[in-house]
């Protein structure tokens, strides 16, 4: 069995795979089919070991906010870079989240924020909370010196 993100998409298809593959190291479009007109129809792609497909059905299902992808980055250059990458013509939005050209929500966070919330004094876990609810773009040293603070 294999599992994979499905995303519905109108006509944005291969100009999605397209970006996320130039952003994400390790990633590749895998296959592109086409309809009888030679219209794509579905892109099959990957990001690292994550695969995904993205489907031109129309504009029967809009994406929603209520799913999104979510990246851990090990570096702020890591976590800029994709930012910036995947804000270019979308929004930004509260705590890491932001809305990219197409539609698609992310959650673009550092890889330690587990660390940092769940192996803390509680009071040093709501402080990193309460740091990056406050941000846009994640600064992680931001969020380790609200850990860190006395």
């Amino acid at each position: 069995m294999r599992t994979s993100t499905f995303l519905w998409l109108d006509g944005q298809a291969e100009a999605l795979a397209a970006h996320y593959t130039a952003l994400f190291d390790d990633s590749e479009i895998r296959d592109v089919q086409r309809d009888p007109e030679g219209r794509v129809t579905t892109v099959e792609f990957t990001l690292g070991d994550q695969r995904l497909v993205a489907y031109n059905g129309g504009p029967r299902y809009p994406l929603t906010p209520g799913v999104s992808l979510y990246v851990e980055c090990d570096t702020q250059r890591e976590l800029d870079r994709l930012w910036e990458g995947l804000t270019d013509g979308g929004k930004e939005g509260p705590g890491g989240s932001l809305v990219d050209r197409f539609g698609v929500t992310w959650q673009i966070l550092p890889g330690n924020l587990k660390e940092l919330v769940r192996e803390s004094a509680p009071e040093a876990a709501e402080r990193v909370l309460n740091a990056l609810h406050a941000m846009t773009r994640i600064d992680i040293q931001a969020l380790v010196d609200a850990h860190d603070q006395r």
